[in-house]
């Protein structure tokens, strides 16, 4: 614990104990010790406050929060029971709690350095930067150090940033910031790196460039130390503001000359090179051209540098540097654009590609340097380029395969550079069915001896060979994808999993069987390979999509529980851990570090991703236990779910998702394009507001009470039905206009790249019926709230059954089907099906929930209408035909529900005695018996998800089926 340092005789010897069962997570012992000692010590504060820690990590949190409150209104000022509360409130969220702590503290000590620190800190948490900016002031008079004083000046930064008002950041915040720090440059008393970073960033905020590069560029600038050339970047950076082309373009000049590698330099030299040359400057007749030395203003002084700076790389002996070879290549680039003859005395594209691929073929790197510049080559150079390249690659003699292999490893890079540029160059795209087989063979072969040179590599090292391995399994996609036989998928895994086999760490072997295993709707081996990744912080909001896609879609709900909550785990504590970052980096100067920790904090709470699985974990949660577990109601209270409140930022939403996590080689044409990007977003965006609606009209649903409003009152009750029967009619009508948008886009067929995002759940929601016999469900429980049908009138009596006819055949055909089969030997799939059967799944416990609630609202009629019946004593009465309408309905529903039971269990039998050992696997595929087996491990784990699935389904049918029959009036 960390208050244990602080602890004074004789409790530290009292404590102790207590601790050290707190921090060996031995919570119970620590409440029995703490216990003891306060029977001998009632005002030791402390053993209370460290008694609730252990009562918090046990769950009893209510009791822990009153004990805790006990010693919080005692305003303790001993540093041991402020630590302790300080480690409860945060562990219970609650880091408001600890301000007032402090606050009540510092006001008994009020020259206490470390209270007014530890209050600073408090307000940190919470992000009081108006406080904050007292608290630093306060701490600087009392304590007279400059760390606390700029403390207070970041306070103020802080106010600008967060500020709603732009004018007011601009005119009050940060001119106070600036003369704040403005006196401590006068009095230089400047003395940190930090505080000249401040000074700079307040001067870049306010717009005041020439300022910031007065800065930079004086004595204040020598303490710009702690990160390579920090001063030169600062000062490019104001030179590109201010539009100081010959200042930026000097100073690249200057610095690539020392460092000729360094590709940001190039980049500016370039930029500043153009606008140079479209303003027409010219160079002053007396005088130096710029502070920062000679200026550059022709293509011809450009191509002269470049070609000099390469020519001081081929007359070195040792290792040259790429920067200068890339360089010329990009401005051959820059001057094709530009329509200027002076490229081609730069050299050929073809000849400076190949001279770069003779000196740099053997580095993984080489590929991602070039694949960018392959555009340079016209079409009819691309076979003679290859050809050109596989002149450089030392292969031995070939054997009775007729493939020769390389004899190390950098002759193995530079032959697999040779493969990975023939396919960026569309090369192999354009080979016909026979050739792409023929090119899976020769890729394998080149797989398997390259292992040779991995024997003595750890499990957590790559193989050489790996690159191999993956790009046959995209030849083997582009075969799939082209002709549409399934076996090339199953080869595929089966390549896949047997390069997993020999390098267990390979994260793009792991990401593309999971994006396989999805897309065959296999969802139980797809956890294993996303655990097995250990995506790291960010990475649950990046590539979280990949699982999470399919989480809820394909039956697995366990399953599917489970990979929400990796995602949410993150996300739930991100705005815990941000504020420890933005702590840190207050003590220790980090100033410029502290707005992009909020900007991150933000990024992450308008997160797409985020919204997206918090909403189908809430959905997942009610659709799996809502009535089986706990009511509606009971859930959707549990969950805190308001029908009337939207919490999703739809304004400010941010797709971050790492749409280019899967490598590919694929030409620029096959590429995700932005448009690809915008289109997947808004898919996305409407899925999610279907879901959202969805949800927010279940928990409407759930709260809509069990008495229907009188027909005949005039009133509203804004706190009672018609107030939520109105919500009710806002939402049908946001989820109708929502739909209309749905139905628009699936009509597009969007289809993205295969290694691109995964399309969203929206057209097989819309196909399967399932989202417009949900929103007519939701449009039956208005009309049984607003009481409408409660007369029985032959016209309106219908209104319930009616609702159900999307239920009925048409619904569940869709399911039917066989979900895996063998014919001729071959395994064929239809996913779909699993994702139909989900949907349909879903709308039987909205039918259920609405059924349950008119239930809930006829059985007073019916009672009422057999009292009356016993006053008259009149037997020969007909009962209302909603009534009868009603027992019609769930009757119906219940025979739905059990074709359904039938036909999962159907195909649960078919799965069980489908034999996959009698498929023939070798034939036309050149297969060895090993690769066979791989490729029967990828079936059989594909057969096993497929059952559970079929078996988690039917469970829940089950329990729905026994809800339905227990659902009387």
């Amino acid at each position: 614990m960390a208050a244990r340092g602080h602890v004074q005789d004789p409790n530290d010897r009292r404590l102790r104990p207590i601790y050290d069962y707190l921090d060996n997570g031995n919570n119970k012992m620590a409440i029995q010790q703490a216990d003891k000692l306060l029977k001998k010590h009632k005002d030791l504060h402390c053993a209370k406050v460290l008694k609730a820690i252990g009562l918090q990590r046990t769950g009893k949190q209510d009791e822990a929060f009153s004990l805790a409150q006990e010693v919080a209104t005692l305003e303790p000022t001993d540093d041991n029971s402020l630590q302790a509360l300080t480690i409860l409130y945060r562990e219970m969220h609650h880091p408001e709690l600890v301000t007032k702590l402090y606050e009540a503290a510092v006001k008994k000590v009020p020259l206490s350095e470390e209270y007014h620190s530890h209050l600073f800190m408090a307000y940190a948490r919470v992000g009081e930067y108006k406080k904050m900016q007292q608290a630093g002031m306060a701490l600087y008079k009392i304590v007279p150090k400059n760390p606390y004083y700029f403390w207070s000046v970041m306070s103020l930064v802080m106010q600008a940033i967060s500020a709603q008002d732009e004018k007011l950041a601009q005119t009050m915040f940060l001119p106070l910031a600036e003369r704040m720090v403005e006196k401590m440059v006068k009095e230089e008393k400047i003395e940190a790196e930090a505080e000249v970073q401040l000074y700079f960033m307040i001067l870049e905020r306010l717009g005041k460039c020439v300022e910031a590069l007065d800065v930079v560029r004086g004595p204040l600038g020598e303490k710009l130390t702690s990160e390579l050339r920090s001063r030169e970047n600062k000062c490019m950076m104001m030179y590109q503001r201010l539009q100081l082309w010959p200042e930026c373009n000097a100073l690249s000049y200057k610095l690539l000359l020392k460092n000729p590698d360094d590709w940001q330099f190039y980049l500016s030299y370039f930029d500043s090179l153009f606008h140079l040359m479209d303003k027409s400057w010219s160079q002053p007749e007396e005088g130096e051209h710029c502070v920062e030395g000679p200026v550059q203003t022709t293509v011809t002084e450009a191509v002269k540098f470049v070609v000099d700076r390469m020519e001081e790389q081929d007359k070195k002996e040792s290792r040259p540097l790429r920067g200068p070879y890339l360089a010329c290549l990009e401005l051959i680039h820059r001057l094709r654009q530009r329509g200027c003859p002076d490229e081609k005395e730069l050299g050929d594209p073809l000849e400076l590609m190949v001279q770069f691929f003779g000196k740099f073929g053997d580095k993984p790197c080489c590929i991602t340097d070039l694949k960018i510049y392959l555009h340079l080559l016209p079409p009819e150079q691309r076979s003679q380029f290859k050809k050109r390249l596989g002149e450089l690659v030392p292969l031995g003699e070939a054997g009775e395969d007729g493939f020769g292999f390389p004899g190390d490893t950098k002759a193995l890079q530079r032959h697999l550079c040779v493969c990975q540029l023939s396919r960026a160059l569309g090369l192999q795209h354009a080979l016909d069915t026979e050739g792409k087989l023929r090119l899976i063979t020769e890729l394998k072969a080149h797989y398997h001896h390259g292992l040779q040179f991995g024997k003595s590599c750890l499990k957590t090292e790559l193989q050489f060979s790996d690159m191999y391995c993956l790009m046959a399994a995209h030849v083997y996609v582009d075969l799939w994808t082209e002709t549409g036989d399934e076996n090339m998928l199953w080869q595929c895994l089966g390549v896949l999993e047997e390069g997993l086999s020999f390098s267990p760490s390979n994260a793009q072997f792991k990401l593309l069987l999971l994006l396989l295993f999805c897309r065959l709707g296999a969802f139980q081996p797809v956890v294993d390979l996303y655990s097995s990744l250990d995506a790291k912080h960010v990475q649950h909001d990046t590539i979280g999509y990949l699982l999470t896609r399919y989480a809820g879609s394909l039956g697995q709900f366990a399953a599917a529980s489970q990979s929400c909550n990796f995602s949410l785990r993150f996300f739930h504590s991100n705005q815990k851990d941000t504020s420890e970052y933005i702590i840190q980096a207050y003590k220790y100067g980090a100033f410029e570090k502290i707005p992009e920790f909020i900007a991150f904090r933000t990024r992450l709470n308008q997160s797409l991703h985020f919204a997206q699985v918090r909403t189908e974990r809430m959905l997942l949660d009610l659709y799996t236990e809502a009535d089986v577990t706990l009511s509606l109601e009971e859930s959707v209270k549990a969950m805190g779910v308001c029908p009337e409140e939207d919490d999703i930022p739809w304004d400010n939403m941010r797709d971050n998702r790492d749409l280019t996590v899967l490598v590919s080689w694929d030409p620029k044409d096959r590429e995700l394009t932005e448009e690809h990007r915008r289109l997947s977003l808004e898919e996305e965006s409407v899925w999610l507001k279907v879901r959202s609606l969805t949800l927010r009209l279940l928990a409407s649903l759930a709260l809509l009470g069990h008495a229907p409003s009188p027909r005949n009152s005039d009133k509203t009750n804004e706190n009672g039905i018609s107030a939520k029967s109105s919500t009710l009619q806002t939402l049908l009508s946001q989820l109708d206009q929502t739909l209309e948008t749905a139905a628009q886009i699936t009509e597009k067929q969007t289809q993205y790249p295969f290694l691109g995002p995964p399309s969203s759940r929206l057209a097989s929601a819309l196909s399967s019926g399932s989202c417009h016999c949900q929103a007519s469900l939701q449009v039956s429980s208005r009309g049984i709230t607003s009481g409408s049908f409660l007369f029985p009138h032959a016209d309106l009596c219908p209104s319930l059954p009616s609702s159900l006819s999307p239920l009925r055949p048409e619904m569940l055909s869709r399911c039917k089907g066989e979900v895996l089969e063998m014919k001729d030997g071959r395994l064929t799939t239809r996913p779909s099906l699993l994702e139909t059967l989900v949907f349909f799944v879903e709308t039987v416990c909205v039918v259920l929930w609405v059924a349950s609630y008119s239930a809930s609202v006829l059985r007073p009629l019916k009672s009422s209408l057999q009292k009356k019946k016993k006053k008259k004593k009149d037997s020969s009465s007909a009962m209302p035909v909603v009534l009868c309408g009603f027992q019609e309905w769930t009757g119906s529903l219940q025979g739905v529900v059990t074709q359904a039971l039938d036909h999962v269990k159907g195909q649960e039998a078919s799965l069980t005695a489908l034999k996959l050992a009698a498929l023939t696997l070798e034939e036309g595929y050149s297969q060895t018996q090993e690769e066979c087996g791989f490729t029967r491990a990828a079936m059989d784990k594909v057969q096993s998800s497929y059952l559970g699935s079929l078996q988690e389904l039917g469970d829940l049918l089950r329990k729905r089926a026994d809800s339905l029959k227990s659902l009387k009036i």
